[in-house]
């Protein structure tokens, strides 16, 4: 389960004096959002960059010097790039390895959260001629050979492969069939709970393709009906294996481009384990699988000949509760690898020897390593992103391959982010504080500021208008003596001789944070806008979060929803004995993992919270996905207390304060289904809820004056009831 992320956009409008927030401003107008650095690429030589000029209709992709600013060529004029005499926008481009072509998209359409398809066509910027990757059908995940002469795709669940040099499209596989068999992309719950979607990759001498196969076969249908304005509804039907559920069979595949033959890989003959990632190491005769087991509390890291298929186990990392799957895997040449682990109860870099073979471990503290930025093999130096300097704050760091000399990069308190250039030479930065919007800006390697990309001044001269509170960041401690993080954001003109009613929020699912110092545009504006109608907002982040090590974060296993309602109860309890909180008038508002929080509170914490918002809920977590739930959870036959004890459809009869239910009919992750059996059970126990669907909506219940409508009716539900 993830939060739904909004997307920032900016609308430049101007105010002078104190204006007020409205709903339109957020939701119509876009007015408060950030500007990033989108159309800005540094180019593979590690010492020029490309970005897009726009004079009037026209775009111009241009080439400049880091160290100077100078421009130094135009590549692309938007006037080139046609399709049959059609234009394409070359702001969607992505270049090839060699950065001889562009690949452009149109035609854009989700499937799923991750899953894009679309129409995508190769520029050749020297010739300036346009060819469509394929005509045959919309295209996903398209991919250079490391050699860019060669793109595989996945079109209609089989692997293509196109040959640039012969114009030529060569079929990889032939048994993909809708709601049966998927090659190279993953089924629903691998993309939704593992974080991917696409699933192959080439090795580094353009010869292999390594894909996975996922045969649905077995798997459950989940059909949704939409609404279009037809005499019957339309269905929308795909697999979705619920809690205790048949999961997908997935191989691994590995195609020979120059025999054309494709041979299978050796994963082991275990019984219902899942293959999270695939990845060729620097050798190209060598593919390396994660296998983790059902329980997911063991990962392997397999090497695989591609010759023969054959694998053999090089690394296993174990835990009694469950095993995150990582990103943070680096090959470095062909004498080793780094990866993450929680072993030492904080997540940190290890280096191991090619056989597997622990070296050393790279980084150790009482904190965690959030992003493995990467490695510089001619410095023998690793960059990442920890908490060392507070949960809430994030800083990049470097250290050596052999755990020395290690130093604070950034020099800022809040969320400091680098993405390093070819070569290291250079690094863009993203840096925000909880009240301060983003600036992104260009370094050279020892920290000298080249360009400043986006400063969003015009977004914080906008925000001098507003009579803005700052989020104030503070701990307490629980009656079991656990502390907390923690902000508020007061009302406006607040007055300590007042009490306020307190709008409380949270999300609160494992290893995911609310509190953290950087700036949230749409969140803290929303939260402005009830500090506005005189509400305070509090945020606290309990038992399961991140950042304090695998302890705190694993303390929930088994039990979900347990210990994180104790301590918003704890929360809503503390918040209340402050001398301007009117303690009567406490309610909690959440979405998605925060919708399940806040059914909970509306029950299990009835006595203190006096109306709750749940927005696409959970309400019983058989109703959910297998790789998430049974990762915290087990299967519901190995815990049943565990499911029923903590599932908020099973504690209706306990409410006595105001229940506002919301969800999306075509939600296919947290399914109606959830709200439907929460309504069922509260009209069983004779409880008043307001309950509002939102038609052919996802889990992001968005688009078009969608979202208006949502905190429409939900700030009329609060000033109402709170």
């Amino acid at each position: 389960m993830r939060k739904f992320i909004v997307l920032l956009i900016i609308a430049p409008t101007f105010f002078f004096g104190q204006q007020k927030i409205t709903l339109e401003d957020l939701w119509v107008k876009y007015s408060f959002y950030a500007k990033s650095a989108d159309g800005f690429n540094v180019m593979n030589d590690g010492l020029n960059y490309v970005d897009i000029e726009e004079v009037g209709a026209k775009k111009m992709l241009c080439k400049y010097e880091i160290k100077t600013g100078k421009k130094i060529a135009d590549l692309v004029n938007s006037d080139d790039v046609k399709f049959n005499g059609n234009p394409i926008d070359i702001s969607t481009y992505r270049f090839s390895p060699n950065e001889d072509k562009l690949i452009l998209s149109e035609g854009t359409e989700h499937i799923y959260r991750r899953s894009p398809k679309a129409n995508y066509f190769i520029y050749d910027i020297a010739t300036k001629k346009t060819i469509a990757l394929c005509e045959a059908g919309k295209q996903m995940f398209p991919l250079f050979s490391p050699d860019g002469t060669k793109i595989a795709f996945v079109r209609e669940n089989n692997i293509y492969i196109k040959n640039l040099l012969t114009n030529l499209e060569a079929t990889i596989t032939f048994d993909g069939e809708l709601n049966k068999i998927k090659n190279g992309w993953a089924d629903w719950v691998y993309e939704e709970e593992f974080s991917k979607a696409d699933y192959f990759d080439w090795s580094s001498n353009s010869q292999y393709l390594a894909f996975s196969r996922f045969d649905e076969t077995k798997v459950h249908d989940y059909t949704m009906e939409t609404y279009n304005g037809e005499l019957y509804p339309g269905k929308t039907t795909f697999k979705y294996p619920k809690a205790g559920e048949d999961n997908s069979d997935v191989t691994v595949h590995i195609y020979d481009d120059v025999s054309k033959k494709t041979i299978k890989a050796d994963i082991g003959n275990y019984i219902d384990n899942y293959i999270p990632r695939i990845q060729f190491t620097n050798n190209p005769l060598v593919l390396s699988i994660q296998r983790l087991n059902r329980l997911q509390n063991k990962l392997e890291l397999l090497f695989t000949d591609v010759l023969s298929g054959k694998s053999i186990v090089a690394y296993t990392d174990e835990s009694k509760t469950y095993v995150d799957v990582t990103d943070d895997l680096i090959f470095v040449g062909n004498k080793g690898f780094i990866i993450s682990s929680e072993k030492d109860n904080f997540n940190h870099l290890y280096y191991y020897d090619i056989t597997g073979k622990l070296i050393n471990q790279i980084t150790k503290g009482n904190w965690d390593i959030t992003e493995f930025k990467g490695f510089d093999e001619s410095k023998n130096t690793l960059y990442f992103r920890s908490t060392e300097s507070g949960v809430i704050n994030r800083d990049v760091y470097s250290i050596k391959l052999n755990g020395t000399d290690k130093k604070r990069l950034s020099n800022k308190e809040g969320f400091t982010d680098f993405d390093f250039t070819n070569g290291y030479k250079y690094y863009i930065s993203n840096y925000s504080d909880a009240n301060t919007p983003n600036v992104y800006e260009l370094h050279s390697a020892d920290g000298k500021l080249i360009k400043t990309l986006e400063d969003n001044s015009a977004l914080k001269e906008k925000l001098k208008g507003y009579n803005l509170s700052k989020r104030e960041f503070f701990k307490f401690k629980t009656s079991e003596g656990v502390e907390l993080n923690g902000f508020m954001m007061k009302p406006q003109n607040f007055d300590s001789t007042k009490k306020y009613p307190v709008y409380m929020y949270a999300y609160g699912g494992p290893g995911a944070n609310e509190v953290n110092n950087t700036w949230d545009g749409f969140e803290f504006m929303w939260h402005s806008l009830l500090n506005q109608e005189g509400y305070m907002v509090v945020c606290v982040d309990n038992r399961g979060t991140f950042g304090r090590g695998r302890e705190f974060k694993h303390s929930t296993y088994l039990q979900l929803g347990k210990l994180e309602t104790m301590d918003q109860i704890e929360t809503a309890k503390y918040i209340g004995s402050l001398p301007y909180v009117d303690k009567a008038r406490i309610g909690f508002q959440g979405w998605s993992y925060g919708g399940y929080m806040a059914s909970l509170m509306i029950t299990k914490g009835a006595d203190v919270i006096k109306a709750a918002v749940a927005v696409a809920p959970v309400t019983n977590w058989k109703y959910y996905d297998n790789i998430y739930t049974e990762r915290f959870m087990r299967k519901p036959k190995d815990n049943k207390s565990g499911y029923e004890d903590n599932s908020p459809v099973n504690f209706t009869q306990k409410i006595k304060g105001k229940f506002l239910l919301i969800h999306g009919s075509s939600d296919d992750n947290v399914h109606v289904q959830n709200s439907m059996e929460m309504a069922a059970a509260m009209v069983k126990n004779n409880i008043p809820f307001d309950l509002m669907i939102y038609p052919n909506k996802n889990h992001g219940i968005s688009g078009g004056l969608t979202r208006l409508h949502i905190y429409t009716k939900i700030l009329k539900f609060v000033k109402e009831n709170l």
